[in-house]
């Protein structure tokens, strides 16, 4: 099952996403800052498949350092940027530093939840396909020794 962690400052939005997830069967934490999803991040067993995370709540970076720390934790952990203030550079420095997508919360006429349900879907495929071609590596790998 898919393990997913939500990180909003917005107790509505936080709780929307949430119930959308776990209606579509997936198994998801929710939490409300930066400190609380590092340290769930780091005490994770098993580590998360995805991390959503709002790009702006007690300070302007706490979703890049939330990227960070997932992906610290576990180098194929998909990360989905959420904000309500699109910035482009904001953007470019996620997607360099690895995000699978950053996201505008307020696009007019798109229902964000239905958005998110499929980048998620989109990410879980990803991940998949990473770990299997990294434990297939890893088999041929082993039977070169």
């Amino acid at each position: 099952m898919c393990k997913i962690l939500v990180v909003d400052d917005e107790e509505q939005v936080r709780a929307a996403i949430q119930r959308r997830l776990q209606r579509e069967g997936y198994k998801v934490d929710a939490v409300a800052g930066e400190a609380e999803a590092v340290e769930r991040i780091q005490n994770a067993d098993p580590h998360y498949d995805i991390v959503l995370t709002d790009m702006v709540m007690e300070d302007p970076d706490s979703g890049v350092k939330i990227l960070q720390t997932a992906f610290a934790e576990d180098i194929f952990t998909e990360v989905l940027v959420l904000t309500a203030y699109g910035n482009v550079a904001n953007a470019v420095e996620c997607m360099k530093r690895g995000a699978f997508d950053y996201v505008e919360k307020n696009i007019p006429g798109v229902d964000v939840y239905e958005l998110m349900s499929l980048k998620v879907a989109q990410a879980m495929d990803r991940r998949r396909s990473s770990v299997s071609t990294a434990r297939r590596l890893d088999g041929i790998g082993r039977s070169l020794r």
